[in-house]
C-alpha cells in the first residue's frame, strides 16, 4: 500500500498554498491600486513627437556641400548646406562695377555743380561791375546784356547739372540695391538650421541640382517637443488649455516628465462627425497635445528620442494630487544648493 500523507503535512501545505494565493491576490491588488488614477487625472496613450523643419533653397541650385549626415545633433543658426555660387559671384562681381561706375558718375555731377555755382557768383559779379560802369558811362548796354545773359546761361547749367546729380544719385542706390539683392542670394544659398534639432532624413548629395524649396535636409525640432493623447469626449470637455500634465515613456516609466496642455482639438476622430445618440457620442475621442517646456527640451535635447511610446497624464482638477508614481519628476534645472 502506498504511504499516507500525514494529517499535520497536508495542513502544512494546504496553508501554504493559501497563504500564497493570499500574498498573490494582495501583490494584484497593490498593483491595481498603484496603477488606479484618482479622481481629476486622465490619461491616454502616445508617444513622444516633435515638428519637422525642411532645409531647402530659395532658388534653383546645385548642391556644393552638405555638412551633416542622419541622426546628427545640429544648434540654430548652424550651418548645414552650401550650394555652389559661381554663377551668382559673377553676376555680383558684375553688379559691383556697376556701382563704382555710378558713383564716378556721380562724383562728375557733384563736382560739375560746384563749378557751375563757382561760374554764377563770378557772372553776378561781373554783372554787378557792369551796372556800375554803366552808371558812370564807361560801359555799353550791349555789355550789360551780354553779362545778364551769362548770368542766365551759368543758371540754367547749374540747374542740368543738379539733374543729372539726382539722376546719378538714383543710378548709384539702383546698383547698391541690385549688388545687395545678388549678395543677399549668395547669403541664402549657405543653408543654415533654423532651430536646434536633429537630421532626421539626407535629402540630397553633392552635385544635385535643387529647385526652390526642394528639401536638404529634414530636421526634427527638438525645441517644440510632445505629446498627442487622445481621450473620450466625456474627459476631453473637462481639459483646458494650460492644465498642467506628465509624460511618462515605456522604457522609464517610474520617472515622469512635466508638461502643459497646448491644444485640444475642437473635433472628434475615429466616428463620423455628426452622430445623435448618445452612446455613440460617448465613442469620440479628441486629441489632445502635451507640450514639454522648451527650457525642458532644450536641457535634455541630446537625450530626446521622438517616436519613444508611453502615457501622457492630465490633471482636470487643479486641486488633485499626483499620484505617488508621478511625483517623480524630471526637473527643468538642475537643483540649486
Amino acid at each position: 500500500m502506498p504511504n499516507k500523507v500525514p494529517k499535520s503535512a497536508f495542513k502544512w501545505i494546504i496553508g501554504s498554498i493559501v497563504v500564497v494565493a493570499i500574498a498573490f491576490i494582495g501583490f494584484r491588488f497593490w498593483k491595481s491600486q498603484q496603477a488606479e488614477l484618482p479622481e481629476g487625472i486622465v490619461s491616454g496613450n502616445g508617444r513622444i513627437e516633435a515638428k519637422l523643419v525642411d532645409v531647402a533653397p530659395k532658388e534653383p541650385l546645385r548642391v556644393k556641400e552638405i555638412l551633416v549626415n542622419e541622426g546628427d545633433l545640429v544648434q540654430s543658426d548652424q550651418v548645414l548646406v552650401r550650394m555652389d555660387t559661381t554663377t551668382l559671384e559673377a553676376s555680383l562681381a558684375e553688379a559691383n562695377a556697376s556701382v563704382a561706375a555710378a558713383q564716378e558718375r556721380l562724383a562728375q555731377a557733384q563736382a560739375s555743380i560746384v563749378k557751375q555755382k563757382s561760374e554764377i557768383e563770378l557772372a553776378d559779379i561781373e554783372l554787378e561791375r557792369v551796372k556800375n560802369l554803366l552808371g558812370d558811362g564807361a560801359a555799353s548796354q550791349r555789355e550789360l546784356d551780354v553779362r545778364k545773359s551769362k548770368v542766365e546761361t551759368t543758371r540754367a547749367s547749374l540747374a542740368e547739372a543738379q539733374a543729372l546729380l539726382k539722376t546719378a544719385t538714383q543710378e548709384v542706390e539702383v546698383a547698391r540695391a541690385n549688388a545687395e539683392t545678388i549678395q543677399t542670394r549668395i547669403n541664402d544659398a549657405t543653408l543654415k538650421s533654423p532651430v536646434t534639432g536633429r537630421v532626421l532624413y539626407r535629402l540630397a548629395e553633392p552635385g544635385e541640382v535643387l529647385e526652390p524649396g526642394g528639401g536638404a535636409l529634414t530636421l526634427v525640432n527638438l525645441d517644440d517637443v510632445y505629446m498627442e493623447i487622445f481621450l473620450p469626449a466625456n474627459e476631453a470637455a473637462s481639459v483646458k488649455l494650460g492644465s498642467e500634465a506628465r509624460i511618462t515613456v515605456d522604457y522609464e516609466p517610474e520617472r515622469s516628465v512635466p508638461a502643459f496642455v497646448s491644444f485640444v482639438s475642437p473635433d472628434a476622430q475615429f466616428t463620423p462627425k455628426q452622430v445623435e445618440t448618445k452612446s455613440e457620442r460617448e465613442k469620440l475621442m479628441f486629441r489632445v497635445k502635451l507640450q514639454l517646456p522648451e527650457e525642458l527640451a532644450t536641457r535634455y535635447v541630446e537625450q530626446i528620442k521622438t517616436g519613444v511610446r508611453g502615457v501622457g497624464y492630465v490633471k482636470v482638477d487643479p486641486s488633485t494630487a499626483w499620484p505617488t508614481q508621478l511625483q517623480k519628476v524630471i526637473a527643468a534645472r538642475p537643483a540649486t544648493r
